[in-house]
């Protein structure tokens, strides 16, 4: 059984959905520290003027987790990222399939910015037609140091394999997951190119620009451009856990 962990974000990249279609348990990193100024709060989309953040607000105190992260509601950013995401994406091919959705969700008051993303993750999830169990840090306790989370975080989910990001083999020390028995296998995973508007391809957008271009052939073009699975190396790369 393989593992994949990741903190929630917001509106991912295509390699978050990656990571989800090849493992068997998901796992939200929700219990760690919010980082500002990254992707969990954050991503970008496409516009005729070229890519822009859609940035959610948030009421952040050091060292809160992920999971204790508030929404700050006075900014009105829900409209002007439903409406950010209907002006660039209202010609695309597959957008109002998902327009009623996207109202119900930025039409509702959210205060959790985890709660938020895990909603947006899930839907994203199943419309590309990923299938994967999923589950959350905070259901368990696990260690702080990063290593012995994972370890940890594999022996509660009954995994045997670990699949990491290319970032995390910058934290990760492979003598300790090979001393448990866990095998580690990093994700290879590069941006494919496929159908944008706008002109000159964009790479590393939010997958919703995939999804709305692309409509129900998302999958096969995020699996076409899979370079599969390898034992780790020493080189850490950009993506994180």
């Amino acid at each position: 059984m393989i593992v994949a962990v990741h903190q929630p974000q917001y509106l991912p990249w295509l390699g978050y959905f990656d990571k989800m279609d090849r493992c068997d348990l998901f796992v939200f990193l929700d219990s760690v520290q919010f980082k500002k100024n990254e992707w969990q709060n954050r991503n970008r989309i496409k516009t005729a003027s070229g890519w822009q953040y859609l940035t959610v607000p948030v009421r952040h105190r050091f060292p809160q987790s992920i999971l204790d992260v508030q929404i700050d509601n006075r900014a009105d950013w829900a409209r002007k990222h439903l409406q950010a995401l209907m002006v660039h994406y209202g010609k695309a091919p597959y957008f109002a399939d998902h327009l009623p959705f996207l109202q119900g969700v930025y039409g509702r008051r959210w205060d959790s910015l985890c709660e938020l993303c895990i909603v947006l993750i899930q839907y994203l999830t199943a419309a590309i037609g990923i299938t994967v169990k999923v589950a959350r840090s905070s259901e368990g306790q696990f260690s702080e140091e990063p290593t012995e989370r994972l370890i940890k975080i594999c022996r509660w989910a009954g995994a045997d394999a670990y699949l990491a990001g290319a970032g995390g083999l910058h934290y990760m020390r492979l003598d300790r997951l090979r001393q448990e028995g866990i095998q580690v296998v990093q994700q290879a995973f590069e941006s494919p190119m496929y159908p944008q508007l706008y002109g000159r391809f964009e790479p590393n957008l939010s997958v919703v620009d995939l999804l709305f271009n692309c409509g129900p052939a998302s999958l096969e073009i995020l699996r076409g451009s899979r370079k599969g699975t390898r034992p780790t190396g020493p080189s850490p790369g950009k993506e994180e856990a």
